[in-house]
Protein backbone atom coordinates (compact mmCIF):
# COMPACT_ATOMS: atom_id res chain seq x y z
CA UNK A 1 0.00 0.00 0.00
CA UNK A 2 1.31 3.46 -0.87
CA UNK A 3 1.81 6.00 1.89
CA UNK A 4 1.21 9.54 0.66
CA UNK A 5 3.05 12.69 1.67
CA UNK A 6 1.16 15.90 0.84
CA UNK A 7 3.07 19.04 -0.06
CA UNK A 8 1.47 22.45 0.56
CA UNK A 9 2.21 25.52 -1.53
CA UNK A 10 2.40 29.13 -0.37
CA UNK A 11 0.27 30.19 -3.36
CA UNK A 12 -1.06 28.79 -6.66
CA UNK A 13 1.12 28.70 -9.75
CA UNK A 14 0.34 31.30 -12.38
CA UNK A 15 1.56 32.95 -15.57
CA UNK A 16 3.42 36.18 -14.66
CA UNK A 17 4.69 38.88 -17.03
CA UNK A 18 8.21 37.42 -16.62
CA UNK A 19 7.12 33.91 -17.46
CA UNK A 20 5.65 30.78 -15.88
CA UNK A 21 5.78 30.93 -12.07
CA UNK A 22 5.48 27.26 -11.03
CA UNK A 23 5.15 26.78 -7.28
CA UNK A 24 6.92 23.98 -5.42
CA UNK A 25 7.45 23.19 -1.76
CA UNK A 26 9.99 21.84 0.74
CA UNK A 27 13.61 22.81 1.38
CA UNK A 28 16.08 24.04 3.98
CA UNK A 29 15.10 27.71 4.30
CA UNK A 30 12.23 30.15 3.86
CA UNK A 31 12.39 31.31 0.22
CA UNK A 32 15.94 31.13 -1.14
CA UNK A 33 16.75 30.42 -4.77
CA UNK A 34 19.51 27.91 -5.26
CA UNK A 35 19.65 28.49 -9.03
CA UNK A 36 18.46 31.24 -11.34
CA UNK A 37 19.51 31.44 -14.96
CA UNK A 38 19.14 30.15 -18.51
CA UNK A 39 19.62 26.62 -19.76
CA UNK A 40 22.26 26.81 -22.50
CA UNK A 41 20.59 24.15 -24.66
CA UNK A 42 16.90 25.06 -24.27
CA UNK A 43 15.43 22.72 -26.88
CA UNK A 44 17.38 19.72 -25.55
CA UNK A 45 16.56 20.68 -21.96
CA UNK A 46 12.85 20.92 -22.78
CA UNK A 47 13.02 17.47 -24.43
CA UNK A 48 14.78 16.04 -21.39
CA UNK A 49 12.26 17.52 -18.96
CA UNK A 50 9.42 16.16 -21.07
CA UNK A 51 11.03 12.69 -20.96
CA UNK A 52 11.25 12.73 -17.16
CA UNK A 53 7.64 13.93 -16.93
CA UNK A 54 6.51 11.29 -19.45
CA UNK A 55 8.03 8.50 -17.35
CA UNK A 56 6.30 9.90 -14.25
CA UNK A 57 2.88 9.71 -15.89
CA UNK A 58 3.30 6.26 -17.48
CA UNK A 59 2.56 2.77 -16.22
CA UNK A 60 4.57 0.36 -18.38
CA UNK A 61 3.10 -2.71 -16.67
CA UNK A 62 -0.68 -3.01 -17.00
CA UNK A 63 -1.07 0.50 -18.49
CA UNK A 64 -3.94 2.64 -17.17
CA UNK A 65 -4.78 6.33 -17.40
CA UNK A 66 -1.78 8.63 -16.91
CA UNK A 67 -0.65 8.87 -13.29
CA UNK A 68 -0.54 12.25 -11.55
CA UNK A 69 2.99 11.80 -10.21
CA UNK A 70 5.58 14.53 -10.23
CA UNK A 71 9.34 14.78 -10.71
CA UNK A 72 11.73 15.66 -7.90
CA UNK A 73 14.23 18.46 -8.60
CA UNK A 74 17.54 19.02 -6.79
CA UNK A 75 19.94 21.93 -7.17
CA UNK A 76 23.55 21.89 -6.01
CA UNK A 77 27.04 22.84 -7.13
CA UNK A 78 26.87 19.89 -9.51
CA UNK A 79 23.96 21.44 -11.44
CA UNK A 80 20.24 20.63 -11.58
CA UNK A 81 18.83 17.12 -11.31
CA UNK A 82 15.26 16.07 -12.20
CA UNK A 83 14.10 12.57 -11.15
CA UNK A 84 10.95 10.48 -11.46
CA UNK A 85 9.61 6.94 -11.31
CA UNK A 86 7.01 5.49 -13.62
CA UNK A 87 3.56 4.82 -12.21
CA UNK A 88 4.44 1.11 -11.94
CA UNK A 89 7.81 2.01 -10.31
CA UNK A 90 9.68 -0.15 -12.83
CA UNK A 91 11.46 2.73 -14.62
CA UNK A 92 13.59 5.40 -12.91
CA UNK A 93 14.30 8.48 -15.02
CA UNK A 94 16.82 11.23 -14.30
CA UNK A 95 17.88 14.34 -16.18
CA UNK A 96 21.17 15.80 -14.95
CA UNK A 97 21.74 19.35 -16.25
CA UNK A 98 25.50 19.77 -15.80
CA UNK A 99 27.30 23.07 -15.12
CA UNK A 100 27.99 23.37 -18.86
CA UNK A 101 24.24 23.40 -19.42
CA UNK A 102 23.60 26.31 -17.03
CA UNK A 103 24.11 30.02 -17.62
CA UNK A 104 23.39 31.47 -14.20
CA UNK A 105 24.34 31.48 -10.56
CA UNK A 106 24.25 28.29 -8.49
CA UNK A 107 23.84 30.09 -5.18
CA UNK A 108 22.91 27.22 -2.88
CA UNK A 109 21.33 23.79 -2.72
CA UNK A 110 18.04 22.07 -2.02
CA UNK A 111 15.41 19.58 -3.19
CA UNK A 112 11.74 20.00 -3.96
CA UNK A 113 8.87 18.31 -5.81
CA UNK A 114 7.47 19.77 -9.02
CA UNK A 115 4.10 19.28 -10.67
CA UNK A 116 4.42 18.97 -14.46
CA UNK A 117 0.88 18.97 -15.80
CA UNK A 118 -0.40 19.02 -19.41
CA UNK A 119 -0.23 22.82 -19.95
CA UNK A 120 3.41 22.90 -18.88
CA UNK A 121 4.24 19.91 -21.07
CA UNK A 122 2.62 21.74 -23.99
CA UNK A 123 4.69 24.86 -23.25
CA UNK A 124 7.92 22.83 -23.16
CA UNK A 125 6.96 21.05 -26.38
CA UNK A 126 6.72 24.44 -28.12
CA UNK A 127 10.27 25.49 -27.19
CA UNK A 128 12.24 25.62 -30.42
CA UNK A 129 14.90 27.39 -32.44
CA UNK A 130 16.80 29.96 -30.39
CA UNK A 131 13.95 30.53 -27.94
CA UNK A 132 15.39 30.93 -24.41
CA UNK A 133 14.42 28.79 -21.45
CA UNK A 134 14.94 30.42 -18.07
CA UNK A 135 14.72 28.51 -14.78
CA UNK A 136 14.76 29.83 -11.22
CA UNK A 137 14.54 27.08 -8.65
CA UNK A 138 14.35 27.14 -4.87
CA UNK A 139 12.80 25.11 -2.08
CA UNK A 140 9.47 26.97 -2.31
CA UNK A 141 9.08 27.63 -6.01
CA UNK A 142 10.31 26.83 -9.49
CA UNK A 143 9.85 29.50 -12.13
CA UNK A 144 10.10 28.32 -15.72
CA UNK A 145 10.03 31.15 -18.26
CA UNK A 146 9.11 30.37 -21.86
CA UNK A 147 7.66 32.47 -24.65
CA UNK A 148 4.15 31.21 -23.84
CA UNK A 149 2.22 28.68 -21.81
CA UNK A 150 0.11 28.78 -18.63
CA UNK A 151 -0.43 26.44 -15.71
CA UNK A 152 -2.00 26.49 -12.25
CA UNK A 153 -0.68 23.78 -9.94
CA UNK A 154 -2.33 21.90 -7.10
CA UNK A 155 -1.06 20.11 -4.00
CA UNK A 156 1.20 17.21 -4.91
CA UNK A 157 0.91 13.70 -3.47
CA UNK A 158 4.19 11.77 -3.55
CA UNK A 159 3.73 8.04 -2.83
CA UNK A 160 5.98 6.40 -0.25
CA UNK A 161 6.62 3.75 -2.91
CA UNK A 162 8.92 6.26 -4.63
CA UNK A 163 11.08 6.46 -1.52
CA UNK A 164 11.51 2.70 -1.45
CA UNK A 165 12.33 2.92 -5.15
CA UNK A 166 14.97 5.60 -4.54
CA UNK A 167 16.64 3.41 -1.90
CA UNK A 168 16.61 0.28 -4.08
CA UNK A 169 17.90 2.01 -7.23
CA UNK A 170 20.77 3.53 -5.25
CA UNK A 171 21.89 0.15 -3.90
CA UNK A 172 21.45 -1.68 -7.22
CA UNK A 173 23.18 0.86 -9.47
CA UNK A 174 26.13 1.21 -7.08
CA UNK A 175 27.17 -2.21 -8.40
CA UNK A 176 26.95 -1.23 -12.09
CA UNK A 177 29.87 -0.81 -14.47
CA UNK A 178 29.96 0.79 -17.96
CA UNK A 179 29.25 -1.95 -20.52
CA UNK A 180 28.94 -0.14 -23.85
CA UNK A 181 29.14 3.29 -25.50
CA UNK A 182 27.84 3.91 -29.01
CA UNK A 183 27.36 7.08 -31.14
CA UNK A 184 23.92 8.69 -31.13
CA UNK A 185 23.33 7.77 -34.78
CA UNK A 186 23.90 4.10 -34.06
CA UNK A 187 21.77 4.44 -30.92
CA UNK A 188 18.86 5.77 -32.98
CA UNK A 189 19.10 2.81 -35.33
CA UNK A 190 19.31 0.40 -32.40
CA UNK A 191 16.22 1.88 -30.74
CA UNK A 192 14.27 1.63 -34.00
CA UNK A 193 15.01 -2.11 -34.13
CA UNK A 194 13.61 -2.77 -30.66
CA UNK A 195 10.32 -4.62 -30.11
CA UNK A 196 7.21 -2.47 -29.88
CA UNK A 197 5.83 -1.08 -26.65
CA UNK A 198 4.04 -3.74 -24.66
CA UNK A 199 6.57 -6.46 -25.45
CA UNK A 200 7.57 -8.05 -22.13
CA UNK A 201 10.41 -10.27 -23.30
CA UNK A 202 13.79 -10.21 -21.58
CA UNK A 203 16.57 -9.56 -24.10
CA UNK A 204 20.30 -8.98 -23.75
CA UNK A 205 22.33 -6.32 -25.55
CA UNK A 206 25.90 -7.24 -26.49
CA UNK A 207 28.50 -4.70 -27.71
CA UNK A 208 29.23 -5.27 -31.41
CA UNK A 209 31.60 -2.71 -32.89
CA UNK A 210 29.87 0.68 -32.98
CA UNK A 211 26.44 -0.71 -32.11
CA UNK A 212 24.64 -3.24 -29.93
CA UNK A 213 23.41 -6.68 -30.92
CA UNK A 214 20.37 -8.28 -29.26
CA UNK A 215 20.39 -11.88 -28.07
CA UNK A 216 17.95 -14.00 -26.09
CA UNK A 217 20.56 -15.32 -23.64
CA UNK A 218 23.06 -13.61 -21.34
CA UNK A 219 26.78 -13.77 -22.03
CA UNK A 220 29.70 -12.08 -20.24
CA UNK A 221 29.61 -8.34 -20.96
CA UNK A 222 25.92 -8.33 -21.96
CA UNK A 223 23.38 -5.87 -20.59
CA UNK A 224 19.85 -6.92 -19.70
CA UNK A 225 17.03 -5.22 -21.62
CA UNK A 226 13.68 -6.27 -20.20
CA UNK A 227 10.62 -4.74 -21.81
CA UNK A 228 12.48 -2.85 -24.52
CA UNK A 229 9.53 -0.52 -25.10
CA UNK A 230 10.35 1.12 -21.77
CA UNK A 231 13.24 2.94 -23.49
CA UNK A 232 10.78 5.01 -25.56
CA UNK A 233 11.33 8.11 -23.38
CA UNK A 234 14.90 8.40 -24.74
CA UNK A 235 13.77 9.12 -28.28
CA UNK A 236 12.93 12.79 -27.78
CA UNK A 237 16.51 13.64 -26.81
CA UNK A 238 18.26 11.45 -29.38
CA UNK A 239 18.79 14.19 -31.98
CA UNK A 240 20.62 16.30 -29.38
CA UNK A 241 22.77 13.48 -27.97
CA UNK A 242 26.37 12.59 -28.70
CA UNK A 243 26.47 9.09 -27.25
CA UNK A 244 24.41 6.36 -25.64
CA UNK A 245 26.08 4.66 -22.68
CA UNK A 246 24.82 1.47 -21.09
CA UNK A 247 25.54 0.27 -17.56
CA UNK A 248 24.80 -2.94 -15.70
CA UNK A 249 26.09 -5.55 -13.27
CA UNK A 250 28.40 -8.36 -14.31
CA UNK A 251 26.53 -11.33 -15.81
CA UNK A 252 27.44 -14.75 -17.11
CA UNK A 253 25.77 -17.52 -19.06
CA UNK A 254 22.60 -18.54 -17.24
CA UNK A 255 22.31 -15.31 -15.22
CA UNK A 256 18.76 -14.22 -14.29
CA UNK A 257 17.31 -10.92 -15.48
CA UNK A 258 18.97 -7.90 -13.85
CA UNK A 259 18.42 -4.11 -13.90
CA UNK A 260 20.26 -1.82 -16.31
CA UNK A 261 20.80 1.89 -17.00
CA UNK A 262 20.61 3.53 -20.47
CA UNK A 263 22.02 7.05 -20.68
CA UNK A 264 22.04 9.69 -23.42
CA UNK A 265 24.79 12.32 -23.09
CA UNK A 266 24.55 15.67 -24.91
CA UNK A 267 27.65 17.14 -23.29
CA UNK A 268 25.59 19.68 -21.33
CA UNK A 269 23.17 17.18 -19.80
CA UNK A 270 22.56 13.48 -19.33
CA UNK A 271 19.21 11.68 -19.52
CA UNK A 272 19.16 8.19 -18.05
CA UNK A 273 16.54 5.47 -17.70
CA UNK A 274 17.12 2.66 -15.23
CA UNK A 275 14.95 -0.41 -15.95
CA UNK A 276 13.87 -3.01 -13.42
CA UNK A 277 14.81 -6.64 -14.21
CA UNK A 278 11.37 -7.43 -15.63
CA UNK A 279 8.47 -5.18 -16.73
CA UNK A 280 6.16 -6.39 -13.96
CA UNK A 281 8.72 -5.74 -11.21
CA UNK A 282 8.75 -2.35 -9.50
CA UNK A 283 11.97 -1.18 -7.85
CA UNK A 284 10.13 -0.60 -4.57
CA UNK A 285 9.89 -4.37 -4.01
CA UNK A 286 13.38 -5.48 -5.06
CA UNK A 287 14.76 -5.84 -1.51
CA UNK A 288 18.34 -4.95 -2.43
CA UNK A 289 18.66 -2.55 0.51
CA UNK A 290 17.31 -4.89 3.17
CA UNK A 291 20.57 -6.40 4.43
CA UNK A 292 22.12 -2.95 4.72
CA UNK A 293 19.10 -1.76 6.74
CA UNK A 294 19.14 -4.74 9.10
CA UNK A 295 22.29 -3.85 11.07
CA UNK A 296 22.01 -2.84 14.72
CA UNK A 297 24.07 0.32 14.22
CA UNK A 298 22.67 1.50 10.89
CA UNK A 299 20.33 4.19 12.29
CA UNK A 300 23.05 5.71 14.47
CA UNK A 301 25.54 5.49 11.59
CA UNK A 302 23.04 7.13 9.23
CA UNK A 303 22.53 10.01 11.63
CA UNK A 304 26.29 10.56 11.88
CA UNK A 305 26.95 10.22 8.14
CA UNK A 306 23.94 12.40 7.30
CA UNK A 307 25.36 15.20 9.43
CA UNK A 308 28.59 15.05 7.42
CA UNK A 309 26.99 15.35 3.98
CA UNK A 310 27.85 18.75 2.56
CA UNK A 311 26.16 18.97 -0.88
CA UNK A 312 29.40 18.29 -2.73
CA UNK A 313 28.75 17.33 -6.38
CA UNK A 314 29.70 13.75 -5.45
CA UNK A 315 29.94 11.93 -2.13
CA UNK A 316 33.37 10.42 -1.39
CA UNK A 317 32.76 7.24 0.61
CA UNK A 318 36.40 6.92 1.73
CA UNK A 319 36.45 10.55 2.93
CA UNK A 320 33.15 10.04 4.75
CA UNK A 321 34.52 6.89 6.40
CA UNK A 322 37.58 8.81 7.62
CA UNK A 323 35.47 11.71 8.90
CA UNK A 324 32.99 9.42 10.65
CA UNK A 325 35.57 6.97 11.97
CA UNK A 326 33.65 4.07 10.40
CA UNK A 327 34.64 1.30 7.96
CA UNK A 328 33.54 1.73 4.35
CA UNK A 329 30.95 -1.07 4.64
CA UNK A 330 29.15 0.69 7.49
CA UNK A 331 29.22 4.00 5.61
CA UNK A 332 27.63 2.33 2.57
CA UNK A 333 24.96 0.78 4.83
CA UNK A 334 24.35 4.23 6.34
CA UNK A 335 23.99 5.67 2.83
CA UNK A 336 21.45 2.94 2.04
CA UNK A 337 19.51 3.96 5.14
CA UNK A 338 19.69 7.64 4.13
CA UNK A 339 18.48 6.58 0.69
CA UNK A 340 15.23 5.34 2.23
CA UNK A 341 14.63 8.92 3.38
CA UNK A 342 15.43 10.22 -0.09
CA UNK A 343 18.66 11.87 1.06
CA UNK A 344 21.14 9.98 -1.13
CA UNK A 345 21.20 8.73 -4.71
CA UNK A 346 23.79 7.16 -7.00
CA UNK A 347 25.09 8.45 -10.34
CA UNK A 348 26.46 5.67 -12.56
CA UNK A 349 28.14 8.17 -14.91
CA UNK A 350 30.20 9.61 -12.04
CA UNK A 351 30.39 6.26 -10.19
CA UNK A 352 29.56 8.22 -7.04
CA UNK A 353 26.74 9.01 -4.63
CA UNK A 354 24.99 12.39 -4.60
CA UNK A 355 23.08 14.31 -1.95
CA UNK A 356 19.42 15.36 -1.96
CA UNK A 357 16.90 16.15 0.79
CA UNK A 358 13.22 15.30 0.94
CA UNK A 359 10.86 15.78 3.90
CA UNK A 360 10.74 12.19 5.11
CA UNK A 361 12.12 10.55 8.22
CA UNK A 362 14.55 7.66 7.88
CA UNK A 363 12.59 5.54 10.35
CA UNK A 364 9.74 5.02 7.90
CA UNK A 365 11.95 2.62 5.92
CA UNK A 366 11.30 -0.01 8.55
CA UNK A 367 7.66 0.91 9.07
CA UNK A 368 6.99 0.55 5.34
CA UNK A 369 8.86 -2.74 4.84
CA UNK A 370 6.98 -5.90 5.87
CA UNK A 371 10.04 -8.16 5.55
CA UNK A 372 12.12 -5.93 7.82
CA UNK A 373 9.30 -5.70 10.36
CA UNK A 374 8.81 -9.49 10.23
CA UNK A 375 12.51 -10.12 10.75
CA UNK A 376 12.64 -7.79 13.77
CA UNK A 377 9.66 -9.61 15.27
CA UNK A 378 11.35 -13.01 14.81
CA UNK A 379 14.50 -11.78 16.54
CA UNK A 380 12.52 -10.27 19.43
CA UNK A 381 10.71 -13.60 19.94
CA UNK A 382 14.00 -15.47 20.05
CA UNK A 383 12.97 -17.50 17.01
CA UNK A 384 16.50 -17.80 15.57
CA UNK A 385 18.63 -20.76 16.66
CA UNK A 386 22.21 -20.48 15.38
CA UNK A 387 24.12 -23.58 14.30
CA UNK A 388 27.55 -22.41 13.17
CA UNK A 389 27.07 -20.40 9.97
CA UNK A 390 23.55 -21.81 9.51
CA UNK A 391 20.37 -21.41 11.54
CA UNK A 392 16.85 -22.68 12.17
CA UNK A 393 14.08 -20.08 12.35
CA UNK A 394 10.76 -20.84 14.08
CA UNK A 395 7.71 -19.09 12.63
CA UNK A 396 4.47 -20.31 14.13
CA UNK A 397 4.34 -24.07 13.67
CA UNK A 398 6.90 -24.01 10.87
CA UNK A 399 10.68 -24.43 11.02
CA UNK A 400 12.86 -22.96 8.28
CA UNK A 401 16.49 -23.77 7.60
CA UNK A 402 18.66 -20.79 6.63
CA UNK A 403 22.13 -21.40 5.22
CA UNK A 404 24.87 -18.85 4.67
CA UNK A 405 26.61 -19.10 1.30
CA UNK A 406 30.36 -18.49 0.72
CA UNK A 407 29.56 -15.11 -0.89
CA UNK A 408 27.74 -13.96 2.25
CA UNK A 409 24.20 -14.39 0.87
CA UNK A 410 21.60 -16.69 2.43
CA UNK A 411 19.30 -19.45 1.23
CA UNK A 412 16.14 -20.49 3.02
CA UNK A 413 13.75 -23.43 2.90
CA UNK A 414 10.67 -21.17 2.87
CA UNK A 415 8.30 -20.85 -0.08
CA UNK A 416 9.17 -17.19 -0.66
CA UNK A 417 12.85 -17.99 -1.23
CA UNK A 418 11.97 -21.01 -3.40
CA UNK A 419 9.88 -18.72 -5.59
CA UNK A 420 12.40 -15.87 -6.00
CA UNK A 421 15.73 -17.68 -5.43
CA UNK A 422 17.32 -14.59 -3.92
CA UNK A 423 16.48 -12.33 -6.88
CA UNK A 424 14.22 -10.06 -4.79
CA UNK A 425 16.50 -9.72 -1.77
CA UNK A 426 16.45 -11.88 1.39
CA UNK A 427 13.32 -13.33 2.96
CA UNK A 428 12.40 -12.33 6.53
CA UNK A 429 13.95 -15.51 7.93
CA UNK A 430 17.33 -14.79 6.31
CA UNK A 431 17.09 -11.18 7.47
CA UNK A 432 16.47 -12.35 11.03
CA UNK A 433 19.53 -14.60 10.86
CA UNK A 434 21.65 -11.72 9.54
CA UNK A 435 20.52 -9.61 12.51
CA UNK A 436 21.83 -12.11 15.03
CA UNK A 437 24.93 -13.07 13.04
CA UNK A 438 28.37 -12.31 14.44
CA UNK A 439 29.71 -9.00 13.02
CA UNK A 440 32.35 -10.78 10.96
CA UNK A 441 29.63 -12.82 9.25
CA UNK A 442 27.39 -9.96 8.14
CA UNK A 443 27.78 -9.38 4.39
CA UNK A 444 29.48 -6.07 3.44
Amino acid sequence: MNAVQTYRYLQPSALRPAGLDLQTCGGPAANPRFFAGFLTAPVAAAAGLLAVAEVARTRYHQPVNPASLDPVVTGSRGGLRFESFSGCCGVYARLDVLPAGLDGEVAGHGTTNVDVNPPLREALARVGGIEPLHVAVGPDDLTVSTMDGAVVEKKVPLPGRWLRGFAEVQVLTAGFEPRAEIPAGEAAAFLRRLPAAGDRSVLWAVPAGRTLRLTSRPTPGAVCLAGAGRLAALRGLLRHARTLRVYGPAVRAGSPAVPSTWELDTGAMRLSLTLSPEPYRGFSGEGAALLALAGDDVLDDAELVGALLSWDPTIDVAALADAAGLPDARVRAALAQLGTAGRVGYDVAEAAYFHRVMPYDAGRAERDNPRLLGARALVERGAVERDGEHATVRSGEERYRVRRQPDGSYTCSCRWWARHRGQRGPCRHALAVSMVAAPAEVPA
